[in-house]
């Protein structure tokens, strides 16, 4: 996946605007199917896969015996006891090896990452530019549902999901097929202002929505309830790896909480950049940039807890200068 075609900026507010289309074949694709595939995803991740449907999908955390995540991914449910998962890219041999080792009884772990593509076409125009290809009743997808149906004459499991807190679909297809398809969807859009967007567009529009990118905001020492993912986190399912101590995370509380900064002086934060409180260091940038939409610089940080209330003043240590920055409320950007 190039950082960028035509340049990030333009990329970005094109998927604001209109829409983008994205080459994200490097993401892997793990598939858990037979009859105890419920029972292990449900050991292992934060989230209850019991409350979704066939052709639903779902957001949800791989989780170590510590509670801290080993990936986040997207599952969707094929069938009975059947779930393809969407993992990161660099994660995918690592996650594959950790859900095998976790296999219950009649549990089947695939890695099928070989055999996808998978195209992201993002935007407030995705529908109407993806309709044009496709005879599939789009308007009747819901957010974060999927079907499977020839989009340009090429079979495609079509997820409306994506990761720019923009409207869009994810394409997932046979690699022999993407080309194909690729080109298609940019001819279909041409006249919708449609352009292919590359990692570094990616990268600022998933930022401006707060949307977490493993290695930066989630790893494995990192819980969800630190990340602000608590919502992810279901216990009332029952038992999975890393309850207890979330448990005890949720009565005494975290030390540290993800926050979002908005930069209040010349300057991007970048990822590693020290926070400062009356020269006392409270944190650390986990990602920044400038924000296209926005025209300001902002950035996600991990401060310690009592260092997060909205409009508290910091500064962030850029080059050996200090610039100042004020705590915000997140998502940074609204659809």
């Amino acid at each position: 996946m190039p950082v960028q075609y035509r340049g990030i900026i333009e990329e970005h507010l094109a998927v604001r605007s209109r829409a983008g289309l994205f080459d994200v074949s490097h993401m892997g694709e793990l598939e858990i199917r037979g009859g105890d595939a419920l029972a292990t995803c449900q050991e292992i991740t934060a989230n209850d896969l019991s409350r979704i449907g066939s052709n639903q999908a779902q957001y949800n955390l791989l989780l170590n015996e510590e509670g801290g995540i080993v990936d986040d991914v997207i599952f969707h449910r094929l069938g009975e006891a059947h779930y393809l998962i969407c993992v990161n890219a660099a994660n995918s041999d690592k996650d594959f090896v950790w859900i095998k080792s976790h296999a219950r009884g009649t549990a089947e772990i695939l890695n099928r990452s070989a055999e996808y593509a998978q195209l992201a076409l993002q935007g407030p125009l995705a529908e109407k530019i993806l309709q044009a290809v496709t005879p599939a009743p789009l308007s009747g997808l819901r957010y974060y549902h999927f079907l499977t149906a020839a989009v340009a004459g090429v079979e495609c499991l079509v997820a409306r999901t994506g990761y720019t807190g923009e409207d869009g679909f994810e394409l997932y297809c046979a690699p022999e097929r993407v080309e194909h398809l690729w080109n298609c969807l940019l001819e279909a859009g041409s006249e919708s202002g449609l352009v292919p967007a590359g990692l570094g567009a990616r990268d600022t529009l998933r930022l401006e929505r707060a949307l977490p990118l493993y290695g930066h905001e989630l790893d494995d020492t990192t819980t969800p309830l630190e990340a602000g993912l608590g919502w992810v986190v279901k216990f009332s399912k029952g038992p999975f790896l890393g309850r207890e101590r979330l448990l005890w995370q949720k009565e005494q509380g975290v030390k540290r909480k993800l926050a979002g900064l908005e930069l209040v002086e010349p300057g991007i934060a970048r990822s590693h950049c020290r926070v400062f409180r009356e020269n006392v260091c409270v944190g650390e940038v986990s990602s920044g940039t400038r924000s296209p939409t926005l025209k300001k610089s902002i950035a996600l940080a991990y401060l310690e807890s009592n260092q997060t209330a909205v409009k508290n003043p910091l500064e962030i240590e850029i080059r050996g200068r200090r610039v100042g920055a004020r705590v915000v409320e997140l998502p940074f950007y609204h659809r």
